[in-house]
């Protein structure tokens, strides 16, 4: 066991005399170069030494104009043009749509508020004809704008008798003279409508009378030949008539009535 530790010893002793030879050695070869070059040579030949940076290849700077060069083509110029140019036109449509379809609605809103405060349309009053079924009404028109001149189309006017809770619509048509079309309206225009309300079991909500709707459409505008510039005009009346061959005495006692009782009578819209 001692031999092994003294040949170990020895081994780690001779390693230490190599060692101090080497340093020994790289001592003197420091101050042969420091003889031979001063500290500042040194610098420089080690920042010769040093990387340098390298130009790109010659074939990455013809690839990058190449790339700039392709926004420089008049093909690729035009087309961005083109773009852009239908965008504008895109934008401006729209702008143009959107104050047509405003000026449209404003030029309506003018034709209904016309077609609501300037015509003025009421039923002057509903007699029994003379063959003794039907009775004859009565419809005026007044224009009570005169600087604006108004085109009413007429159109059938229909006439409904209450049965139960339904309605039940009865035979109308015009008036001798009278045919459905368009009235020029400076002033004032009447016309006259006979109906025929033949119809059993009609609802009784005044004793003695039938409940009676009358619907008297028309389309007005303020040109002869209008376009979109036309409206419809619904006016509805409701009365309560008194059948043909009603007891006038029963009538006017079921109703508390001291006068004779009258035709008919009229109702506001409900």
């Amino acid at each position: 066991m001692s031999d092994a530790r003294d040949e170990e010893v020895a081994a780690l002793r001779r390693e230490l005399a190599a060692a101090r030879s080497e340093i020994r050695l790289l001592r003197r070869r420091l101050n042969m170069a420091d003889a031979v070059a001063p500290p500042r040579a040194l610098i420089d030949e080690l920042r010769e030494a040093a990387p340098r940076k390298t130009d790109a290849p010659a074939d990455v700077a013809v690839k990058l104009g190449r790339r700039i060069g392709l926004w420089r083509s008049p093909v690729v110029i035009g087309f961005a043009l083109a773009v852009l140019t239908a965008f504008a036109l895109d934008a401006a449509v729209a702008v143009y749509q959107r104050n047509v379809l405003r000026e449209a609605r404003q030029a309506r809103l003018l034709l209904e508020n016309t077609a609501m405060r300037s015509l003025f349309v009421e039923m002057r009053g509903i007699v029994p004809d003379a063959d003794g079924r039907s009775y004859r009404m009565t419809v005026a028109m007044q224009n009570t704008n005169p600087s604006v001149t108004l085109y009413v189309m007429l159109n059938a006017v229909s006439v409904y008798v209450q049965v139960g809770t339904a309605w039940l619509q009865v035979p109308s048509r015009p008036g001798e003279g009278v045919s459905w079309g368009v009235v020029k309206l400076t002033d004032a225009h009447a016309y006259d409508v006979v109906f025929a309300p033949e119809v059993a079991n009609w609802a009784e909500l005044i004793p003695g009378y039938m409940h009676v709707r009358i619907q008297a459409d028309m389309l007005v505008s303020e040109r002869a030949e209008p376009g979109d510039d036309v409206v419809e005009r619904r006016t509805p009346y409701y009365v309560y008539l008194k059948p043909h061959g009603a007891n006038d005495d029963e009538i006017r006692r079921r109703n508390r009535m001291s006068g004779p009782p009258p035709v008919f009578i009229p109702m506001p819209p409900h």
